[in-house]
């Protein structure tokens, strides 16, 4: 009885349906968990933790004072302890807890982060009045704050040295701004005016057409703008002055002295006194400060804006390079072309080609759209600027129609299945009403089929915004100095280089000098990068059901 029951189990495929529920349980769960380790090791990095200060003291050496941020915590063999060198006694548990410290003070110990042996930890405390410098370079420095002072003479010293200390950073805070604005956007704009002159008259020297003229009125463009860069350059020597103005004094845990520039510090807080509302806002701050600011420190501090924007932008501009090419191939294999060998071989192909690897296709847009197209560009639009390239070197347009030839297959075969699913007596029956075919395809058939376009579009912007290879060859860098969209003209500058998210994380993550301090940022970045795809997605998303909803009458 219950081997029968069985086999009508079986026959009634409901095994394949548990599995097949399994297999997508399975995945959503291994998906989910991932996130939630990418979430949580990535947004802990901005908590600001507590700082100890514990007596430290190897066996057989004389004690120190550390001080340092707890940032890992592990059990290793006792024998692995000795073998490493250090004077470990054999006799006790098998296992001893080695802790990693963020201690800080690169120009006093040579590393931010310091391993140490937990059992030689003694007097551990955690002092109130202990300060947690953020500087712009050099990474975070803790010690007790002495004094603070004005162009070498004290200010305030003792209790009275933090709140004043905290007033000046805002003032440093508002120079900084001032700063940072003179420089890019004022004097990048002269810069660019200045370039834009130079290659002007390049031009009127190669086409033989520099006479007095020309060259008088190029003199009066030219001392418009160094009278314009010499006005600039005055207040931000003006700024700069006062921004390196004032310093303190501040002394480590072990009685070193070191005064600091309040020029080089991004903001003071003494985290051992900072109450959990406190630190909720210093958390968020920093979060706003990871997706809103520029980085800093080799990309192992400040924020990465620009990697977002790069990444943005460049998937829009892939996506409207890639959307019509793609939909008008895939028009044409199914509504014009004849079916025969020719369009089924075309198809394999085309299907082939969504499996070559994408480092295939950095080679190949490094090859043709560079060195080839970019080249030809160069020669033929841009003689002046040579032996510079403007369009001959990696830059934002290559990398842009690169990706859209990577994913060019994708939106192909969506938009042929969408195109096939549409009802032939649909065809005909505006054909009969006395419709021409263009007037079929344009206002019947195509607004039908664009749910399925926005299928492979969205295919299309998952598979670009997260690929990284083929971008190292044809336009991403490290660090781009400029944002490619801003105020000077032509303003969208599709020759230059940007920075992306993928590749901020591999240069994090492999790349990096200071491997401990940048661990965190790779979790930050994979998850701001997972969430920036998300939200493309969810757009295209949106547009598709719209667009389902708008035109789903038709399919009744």
């Amino acid at each position: 009885m219950k081997k029968d029951s069985l086999k009508t189990w079986i026959k009634s495929g409901s095994p394949w349906v548990w599995m097949n529920a399994g297999a997508v349980a399975i995945a959503v769960i291994m998906t989910l968990g991932l996130l939630a380790v990418i979430a949580v090791r990535g947004l802990e990095h901005f908590w600001p933790d507590d700082v100890i200060v514990a007596d430290y003291q190897v066996p057989g050496s004389q004690p120190r004072v550390m001080a340092g941020e707890v940032v890992q915590a592990e059990e290793v063999p006792r024998a692995r302890l000795a073998a490493s060198g250090l004077p470990v006694d054999v006799e006790g548990g098998e296992f001893m807890t080695r802790e990693l410290l963020k201690v800080g003070n690169r120009e006093v110990y040579g590393a931010d982060f310091s391993w140490v042996v937990g059992e030689w930890l003694s007097n551990q405390r955690k002092p109130a009045d202990l300060v947690a410098l953020e500087r712009r370079e050099w990474g975070n420095f803790y010690g007790e704050l002495l004094n603070v002072k004005e162009g070498g003479q004290l200010v305030a010293e003792g209790d009275a040295a933090w709140p004043e200390l905290q007033k000046r950073i805002d003032r440093i805070d508002d120079l900084h701004a001032g700063i940072a604005k003179l420089e890019k956007v004022d004097i990048g704009r002269i810069n660019h005016g200045l370039e834009r002159l130079r290659l002007k008259t390049r031009k009127l020297e190669l086409d033989d057409k520099l006479d007095a003229a020309a060259q008088a009125e190029l003199d009066a463009e030219r001392a418009q703008w160094d009278a314009e860069y010499k006005a600039l350059e005055s207040e931000l020597v003006a700024l700069y002055t006062g921004f390196n103005r004032d310093s303190i004094t501040m002394r480590t845990m072990d009685g070193q002295e070191k005064e600091i520039s309040l020029g080089k510090i991004v903001r003071a807080y003494r985290p051992n006194a900072m109450s959990t509302l406190d630190k909720l806002g210093f958390y968020f701050a920093k979060v706003w400060e990871f997706v809103s600011d520029e980085p800093r420190e080799a990309n192992t501090e400040g924020g990465i804006f620009p990697a977002i924007f790069g990444t943005v932008l460049m998937t829009i501009i892939m996506a409207v390079i890639v959307t019509p090419f793609g939909v008008i191939a895939a028009v044409y294999l199914r509504e014009y072309a004849k079916q025969g060998v020719l369009t089924r071989i075309i198809r394999i192909a085309v299907n082939n080609l969504a499996g070559v690897p994408s480092i295939v296709y950095g080679v190949f847009g490094l090859g043709f759209f560079v060195y080839v197209l970019g080249g030809s560009l160069d020669q033929i639009f841009y003689p002046e600027a040579a032996p510079a390239p403007v369009f001959g070197t990696p830059g934002l347009m290559w990398a842009s129609l690169t990706l859209a030839i990577l994913t060019l297959p994708v939106v192909i075969v969506a938009t042929e299945e969408g195109l096939a699913r549409i009802p032939r007596i649909l065809r005909e029956g505006s054909l009969a009403l006395g419709a021409t075919k263009s007037e079929t395809l344009w206002k019947v058939v195509l607004p039908m089929a664009s749910p399925a376009m926005m299928t492979g579009l969205i295919l299309a912007v998952a598979r670009a915004a997260g690929e990284v290879a083929p971008l190292m060859l044809v336009g991403v860098v490290k660090l781009a100095p400029s944002l490619p969209l801003n105020g000077n003209y032509p303003y969208l500058h599709l020759d230059q280089k940007i920075m992306h998210l993928g590749f901020h994380i591999y240069d994090v993550g492999f790349q990096s000098p200071n491997v401990e301090a940048a661990r965190p940022l790779v979790y930050a970045t994979a998850l701001l990068l997972v969430l920036v795809i998300a939200t493309l997605n969810l757009t295209a998303v949106v547009i598709r059901n719209h667009l389902r909803e708008k035109y789903k009458a038709l399919d009744h």
